[in-house]
């Protein structure tokens, strides 16, 4: 039999579309997708001493290590606010955005095992990080929350902003940005593995870009000649606004959340693209 001119019942092709995003799809998987939540919560701390613990004490350190550095040392003024809750707050939200970045970042390196032997769609493995990383930002927030009581028995002058009901829209802003930097920085980590030792101190410099453990005024007035390095990064409108939402302190920018959101949109798609175009040949690569 000639098998060369007969014709074949069905063909497997991969799909045409790179910006495909099927949330169809996505929810007939909904119970891979809590699975993997559920192994990312579980099996990172399940040999380790202290266990969940470490969600706690990483904020806690570092906005002790900062209020003793930045404020005693250098000298940050951070007005009527504790500085310690003032770095807490920006500590908080800025851990939820890494934590996505670097959990994502790893996709294609980490699940190749996985990708191999079945089809499931792709998307579910970054999505499963961001989910899971909700519940590591809601215990850390917890903490927040408490010190916040702390700090206003003691009599500091705090007090909520009202666009305070906004807070879970920015860090759903905060969540989709690390997704979409994430997507794009594992796809090129499939050819290029070296890339992925840099993403450490990327995140540490991109840190102090992000008026983290300052205000972003204070950058404007100290280093006039290098303030558009910070105005020009979308992450510190996030950490801004989320310090005026929650402690009322600082400025927040309608400009520049307009900006951030066109830029978390610009790069979601982007990392989108990348990572549909990579999930169809990376396995020849990793």
């Amino acid at each position: 039999m000639n098998i060369e001119n007969k014709d074949w019942l069905f063909e497997i092709t991969p799909k045409n579309n790179f910006l495909s995003l099927n949330f169809k799809e996505i929810w007939q998987y909904r119970d891979l997708l809590f699975l993997f939540v559920k192994r990312d919560v579980i099996t990172v701390y399940k040999q380790t001493v202290l266990g969940p613990l470490w969600y706690l004490i990483q904020p806690l350190f570092t906005s002790v290590t900062f209020t003793i550095i930045f404020n005693n040392v250098a000298g940050i003024n951070t007005g009527t606010i504790p500085p310690f809750l003032f770095n807490l707050a920006g500590i908080t939200v800025w851990n939820y955005f890494t934590a996505c970045l670097t959990g994502t970042s790893d996709t294609f390196k980490a699940n190749a095992s996985i990708f191999g032997k079945v089809y499931f769609p792709r998307i579910i493995t970054p999505l499963s990080v961001v989910i899971s990383n909700l519940i590591k930002f809601g215990i850390q927030f917890f903490i927040f929350v408490f010190f916040y009581v702390f700090y206003y028995i003691q009599g500091a002058d705090l007090a909520l902003n009202g666009l305070v009901v906004f807070f879970p829209v920015l860090i759903a802003v905060m969540g989709v940005l690390g997704l979409g930097l994430g997507m794009l920085i594992s796809s090129m980590v499939t050819k290029y593995r070296d890339f992925s030792h840099l993403i450490t101190f990327g995140i540490s410099l991109l840190m102090y870009l992000s008026a983290v453990m300052y205000p972003m005024a204070l950058i404007k007035e100290k280093l006039p000649k290098f303030g558009w390095i910070v105005a020009y990064n979308p992450l510190a409108y996030i950490i801004e606004t989320s310090r005026y939402m929650l402690l009322n302190v600082g400025e927040t920018s309608i400009l520049g959340l307009c900006y951030t959101l066109l830029v978390t949109i610009a790069i979601f798609f982007v990392g989108l693209l990348v990572f549909n175009k990579t999930e169809k040949s990376f396995i020849d690569t990793v």
